[in-house]
């Protein structure tokens, strides 16, 4: 779908431009980290700055700016004279991401329960409600995905760090596409989907101990169910 953007003429048309750039960036970025979390784009792809910029009805340099974003997200990696290509995904990366999620999660999650202000644990409760309410089986990967991101996006959000959260998300998308490697062959997705209401419940009654460990218990739980997967297949 083509996105359009107006600029407005005359002595603001540099700044007006500059904005424009910026947001037409952000949205390239979106769109193309979407399509790397979902596999969609799959490891190990050469990413196109041309067909990426047709493909979302953007100018190549709002491309080039999203490429830059998703190389120090660790999503592509760029090679002089070669190009930008899909980072690769491994067993190895599972346990290097896991092992910090393992500790930052909880960490999130229990300042979550003891800062987040009454408007973040309005809109955890209604997270909380839409976890309660989904049904895995009927549902897409991109709304699976879409509800898990909700969740520790919302906790990340509540827990008011803002550093704390730029590198939980980074790393949350990272395991995102390992996860969808193997969404297919999780024997017990629901389970896994549902197990955020305890989680989300803990964080908005501010129970920072519980809190906690219910976030470490998820990480590792996801880390085991992956792994079982992988080398299931």
């Amino acid at each position: 779908m083509a996105v359009e953007a107006s600029v407005s003429a005359g002595a603001g048309a540099g700044a007006g431009a500059g904005a424009a750039r910026r947001s037409l960036a952000d949205i390239a970025y979106e769109r193309v980290r979407d399509r790397l979390l979902t596999l969609d784009i799959k490891p190990g792809d050469l990413l196109s700055d041309g067909e990426l910029a047709k493909d979302l009805g953007v100018g190549r340099t709002p491309v080039r700016e999203a490429l830059k974003r998703l190389e120090l997200d660790r999503l592509v990696v760029s090679y002089p004279r070669r190009g930008t290509f899909a980072t690769r995904v491994d067993v190895t990366d599972l346990a290097f991401i896991s092992e910090i999620r393992t500790q930052l999660e909880p960490l999130a999650a229990s300042r979550a329960a003891r800062v987040a202000t009454v408007s973040a644990r309005e809109q955890l409760r209604e997270v909380m409600r839409a976890v309660e309410g989904f049904d895995a089986s009927a549902a897409s990967v991109v709304e699976t995905l879409r509800l898990d991101a909700s969740v520790h996006r919302g906790i990340y959000a509540a827990a008011a760090n803002p550093h704390l959260e730029d590198v939980l998300i980074r790393y949350d998308n990272l395991a995102t596409r390992i996860w969808c490697m193997v969404l297919d062959r999780l024997p017990d997705l629901s389970r896994h989907v549902h197990e955020h209401v305890d989680l989300l419940r803990a964080v908005i009654d501010g129970d920072e101990a519980g809190a906690a460990e219910l976030a470490r218990i998820h990480v590792s739980g996801f880390e085991q169910a992956v792994r079982e997967a992988l080398f299931a297949a």
